[in-house]
């Protein structure tokens, strides 16, 4: 006959506690971690918040800086076109007085050049003309680049080219004026076949050609 064994009823609630209490311990644990868990996304979600702010805080930021930049250009911008015509005008006045030779009594300030299409190719800042002949001036507040002799040259190209009425059938000779002209620039433009000149106070004056100079036409 065999001999059931059976677990001390002590023992078996001394186990159950046990594991009662080691399965509290978890739970505790867990709840633990999720309150810290809970803890940390509502304090990213704080930063993330703060970020979007701050996002939004330079987004501003920029577009007023934006906004003053392009005010500031367009003041500089504007301040530059009425230095530009300034000196455009002082160097237009009386300007034929410079060249008795050519006897330029007729002065007009810019004159558009159009192609066969009626497209604008260029303008002429000053042109100075005469029954037989014609000066064109290209004014500059500042005569520093050769690049700007070479741009002259290929407007007068394009002007012969496309001559308005006041030109067509005339000689051309070419001339450029600055507020302020660079030695070496005046130097390539008298190379060029340019007259020069430079506007001093409130007059322009003819600088000197060098010797042996003539005009290209």
């Amino acid at each position: 006959m065999e001999t059931v064994q059976t677990m001390d009823p002590g023992l078996f609630f001394e186990e159950f506690m046990a594991s009662m209490r080691e399965l509290g311990k978890k739970q505790e644990e867990t709840a633990e971690q999720i309150k810290e868990t809970d803890k940390l996304m509502k304090e990213n979600a704080a930063q993330m918040k703060e970020t979007d702010k701050r996002i939004e805080r330079n987004a501003q930021e920029m577009e007023k800086l934006k906004k003053t930049v392009e005010r500031v250009t367009a003041n500089v911008g504007g301040l530059n076109r009425s230095l530009g015509e300034l000196i455009e005008t002082l160097i237009a006045a009386r300007l034929w007085e410079k060249f008795p030779e050519y006897n330029l009594k007729r002065a007009y300030q810019r004159v558009p050049i159009f192609d066969e299409n009626n497209r604008t190719m260029t303008d002429i800042d000053i042109l100075l003309s005469n029954t037989d002949t014609v000066m064109v001036v290209e004014v500059k507040r500042q005569l520093d680049d050769k690049r700007e002799v070479d741009d002259h040259l290929k407007r007068m190209e394009r002007i012969r080219k496309y001559p308005p009425a006041e030109v067509a059938g005339k000689k051309m000779v070419g001339a450029m004026a600055g507020g302020v002209v660079d030695d070496d620039t005046r130097r390539y433009a008298y190379e060029s076949g340019f007259f020069v000149l430079e506007l001093t106070g409130d007059t322009v004056q003819l600088i000197p050609p060098p010797e042996g100079f003539a005009p290209k036409q």
